[in-house]
């Protein structure tokens, strides 16, 4: 298996019917007038981007919107999972109602998964439904938080349970928007690249072992391929189940754990994907407990977060909080804590699991008291 050239333009479709999108990958998209074919215009058009993002690429964006929209504004939110909040989501609802725009305006997500979550959201909810484009700026985004139409905003008492489903009309993936990504946010990103793999792909799994450092170093074609087949999962994912009624939620593999880290550490402690990279390391080490796996494929797993940057021990909670926090979890039911478990086929499946062996994980899994920051930070 060998990565595809990135000197082409990638197109992936997600099949939703009247609601299907296209997906572009590639370099230099944001100048590229394939790009924005075919994407409807309008009188006004605004960007929402944030503090970090809107300096470096916030102008290109514009310029090249100028001839699709009479008028385009920016909006820059506040950097950050601790601004994915109502008070953040309402400086869009805000900017949008004194610019009297109407249904027909169209919002682009410039940024992460927090500023596609929320701008995805905005759109969903103004005006009951306005047209919105992805454009994401981190590898996490592109290679999930992007694609699919979930949208969200957090809540003290869990990540993403307010939100919608409101699929995009477009995302654009252009891989040039990671050269100005810090490292440590590259990082977090190859988390849900690495998670395609054990789900739904063990040859990707075995391309990308070997590969990580190149990845880290912004090798542009071992990008390019990582970005487009990340994307062909997901989108077939979605295709059969866009409300998660079943199948989807295997995507959310080391999410219960990992969004467990993030709510009790407070949000922005650890990045999400800081959170979803040991998360994964302790799903595995669940379904090896279930034996569904062994200690060799847990050992591939966390050998590839950690060549990630990322860290493979939980942060010290107690046993309490942490089942309090997953039982806050989407996939929980009737206060039934499930998780999304995987084989050595490449095959994942979501159950419950009993409590006495979710608390040896976590006590296996943990750091001792007293150290708290992810340690690719320290």
């Amino acid at each position: 298996m060998q990565p595809a050239s990135t000197d082409h333009l990638s197109r992936i479709t997600i099949e939703l019917g009247d609601r299907g999108y296209d997906i572009l990958i590639g370099k230099g998209l944001l100048g590229d007038a394939r790009t924005w074919a075919g994407l409807p215009r309008s009188a006004r058009a605004l960007v929402v981007t944030n503090d970090a993002v809107g300096p470096l690429h916030a102008r290109a964006l514009m310029d090249q919107l100028a001839g699709l929209h009479g008028r385009v504004d920016c909006l820059e939110l506040p950097d950050g999972e601790a601004h994915k909040d109502w008070q953040t989501l309402n400086l869009i609802f805000d900017r949008l109602l004194a610019t009297v725009s109407d249904r027909k305006t169209v919002l682009y997500a410039l940024g992460g998964g927090v500023v596609g979550d929320m701008t995805g959201f905005a759109a969903a909810c103004y005006m009951r439904g306005i047209p919105f484009v992805q454009v994401p700026t981190t590898l996490l985004a592109q290679v999930d938080s992007s694609v699919g139409g979930k949208t969200a905003i957090n809540h003290p008492l869990g990540k993403n349970m307010i939100g919608a489903f409101y699929q995009p009309i477009r995302v654009i993936c252009d891989l040039d928007l990671l050269r100005t990504l810090p490292a440590r946010e590259l990082s977090a990103g190859l988390a849900e690249v690495i998670k395609y793999g054990p789900i739904a792909d063990l040859d990707f799994m075995d391309w990308l072992e070997p590969r990580v450092a190149r990845l880290r170093s912004l090798d542009m074609d071992a990008l390019g391929y990582a970005v487009r087949r990340s994307c062909e999962i997901k989108a077939a994912v979605v295709a059969a189940d866009e409300r998660e009624g079943g199948l989807r939620a295997i995507l959310n593999f080391g999410h219960t754990f990992g969004h467990a880290i993030e709510a009790g550490m407070g949000y922005g402690t650890w990045l999400h994907g800081e959170a979803v990279g040991c998360g994964m390391v302790m799903a595995t080490e669940l379904s090896r407990r279930l034996d569904l796996v062994n200690a060799a494929f847990v050992g591939r797993v966390r050998a590839m977060v950690s060549a990630a940057g990322l860290p493979t021990v939980a942060p010290h909670m107690p046993a309490s909080q942490w089942m309090e926090l997953m039982q806050h979890d989407k996939k929980a039911e009737a206060g039934s804590i499930r998780f999304v478990l995987v084989d050595d086929r490449g095959h994942a499946d979501v159950r419950p699991v009993a409590d006495d062996v979710v608390l040896d994980v976590i006590s296996r899994c943990t750091e001792p008291a007293g150290d708290a920051a992810p340690a690719a930070t320290r």
